[in-house]
């Protein structure tokens, strides 16, 4: 019983509520609400879990990458979405199914592998964070988020084993889901070196590009250009006046506010003065004896998203992963450790901040970082989960109405 509790049924059971909740806020609660300003009105249906993306691997399941912007998305996901249709399934269904189902087995998968590796304390709070953080929203409508989650995670944890032919077919597969997959070649390669392990071990790690490379392959017999999926992305963006514009923005709308940042000037005098009270009050909190510090810390943090909005929430997720890897990093593996700074270095290199908040909650060190941190704090840790749920509840509906989430 005691196997089953925590192998199976504790993830189980937590994807399943969870859901539920995603599931009733888009088909019972949204379709209920009139069209916010930018959205849609909401009608019951499948159609509720496809949006953005979803409409690019729509494209790619039922025509191919007939077109030079859907050369973006990685073949994997829409694959195996086409692979389901060919049953009868509309694809609104199969996608959805498809994600669901990977995500699932991701959770179950990371939430014993942390168990073994770590405590059966941290597989859970871990799968809590995987399961309650806003963005695992992407696990549920039509996004690869599911895949990659599951298929990395395989490759990491083959990798500490040194299972070199899982290893090859977990990178294979994450690296054909998604580009940010390729953060697994240095990570293996780096702790190859670093644990002196034999010659299988960096043939296997270069294996795991496989994906990215028949992509890229393909790439070049249809489009003429290998790193195609990559030049698009470039044109899909705006240009910039410096690198790294994208992040001052994103710092400078919590700091004085977005109407400040677009005006150039101080129209609003309020909110940089709340957001100095809350940031001086919650490190004089902390500092202090006061025993109930933490839940004070908490509600300050509750205020600051309540005058700073989504601005805040991107901010805390890539600057909180990289402090928490950081903080956490006595506690994990080299695998670990490696994959996180390798993924930020692939993610940050853009300079761009579009769905960077998406790429790091995929970030499997970062969830278990944040999983040994509320394992230590529980009590903390229940607010925290409150609040993760609050968010993927307004996540859930903002999609549902095609606003834009991350």
């Amino acid at each position: 019983m005691q196997t089953w509790k925590y192998r199976l049924l504790f993830p189980l059971c937590l994807w399943l509520l969870s859901r539920l909740s995603i599931y009733i806020v888009m088909l019972a609660i949204a379709p209920l609400l009139p069209a916010p300003p930018g959205g849609i009105a909401v009608t019951v249906g499948w159609d509720v879990f496809a949006a953005w993306d979803s409409d690019f691997y729509e494209r790619i399941a039922v025509f191919g990458h007939n077109t030079p912007h859907s050369v973006a998305f990685f073949p994997l996901f829409p694959l195996l979405v086409r692979g389901l249709m060919t049953l009868g399934l509309p694809f609104v269904v199969a996608g959805t199914l498809v994600n669901n189902l990977a995500f699932l087995a991701a959770l179950i998968f990371i939430h014993n592998w942390v168990a073994t590796s770590h405590s059966k304390s941290i597989a859970r709070w871990t799968t809590v964070v995987l399961t309650l953080f806003p963005l695992s929203i992407f696990g549920t409508v039509i996004y690869s988020e599911g895949l990659y989650l599951l298929f990395s995670a395989v490759a990491l944890r083959a990798f500490e084993q040194k299972r070199y032919g899982w290893v090859v077919l977990g990178g294979f597969l994450a690296t054909a889901t998604r580009p940010t997959a390729i953060a697994l070649i240095p990570t293996f390669l780096i702790v190859s070196w670093r644990e002196g392990r034999k010659l299988k071990a960096y043939i296997a790690s270069l294996a795991t590009g496989l994906g990215v490379f028949f992509y890229s392959l393909y790439c070049q017999i249809y489009f003429q250009d290998a790193l195609a999926f990559i030049r698009v992305q470039k044109a899909w963006q705006p240009a910039q006046d410096f690198f790294g514009q994208d992040w001052l923005k994103m710092l400078m709308q919590v700091a004085v506010g977005t109407r400040n940042w677009q005006r150039g000037t101080i129209v609003d005098a309020w909110h940089p003065l709340i957001i100095g009270v809350i940031c001086v009050s919650g490190y004089l909190l902390w500092k202090s004896r006061f025993k109930l510090r933490s839940y004070g810390v908490c509600f300050l943090g509750f205020v600051f998203w309540l005058v700073a909005g989504n601005p805040l929430i991107n901010t805390a997720t890539a600057f909180g992963g990289i402090y928490l890897r950081w903080y956490c990093r006595s506690q994990l593996s080299n695998t670990l450790v490696t994959y996180g700074i390798c993924s930020y270095a692939v993610i940050l290199s853009t300079g761009r901040t579009t769905s960077v908040e998406r790429y790091i909650y995929a970030i499997v060190s970062v969830a278990v970082s944040l999983g040994i941190v509320l394992s230590r704090y529980p009590r903390t840790g229940y607010i925290v989960s409150a609040f993760f749920l609050l968010l993927l509840i307004l996540y859930s509906l903002r999609f549902a109405q095609h606003l834009w989430v991350a």
